[in-house]
């Protein structure tokens, strides 16, 4: 396991919304706009019950916040 998916955090609904308001404190950047894109699809799924195609979508969030 490489150090940078190990800080990533499970899907959940709770961990969703702690990453989308730690993202909301964050500097406007590109990998901000992808993130919070990633973000809004994963939380369009989880409320139509697609919790695979969500908790997809959560870990593209965190790993473009994590992007330079």
């Amino acid at each position: 396991m490489s150090p940078a998916s190990a800080a990533m955090m499970a899907c959940t609904k709770d961990n969703m919304m702690k990453s989308a308001a730690a993202i909301g404190g964050t500097p406007d950047t590109s990998a901000k706009m992808a993130s919070n894109k990633e973000m809004a699809m994963a939380s369009t799924d989880m409320s139509n019950g697609k919790i695979k195609s969500a908790c997809m979508h959560y870990m593209k969030s965190q790993k473009a916040m994590m992007a330079k």
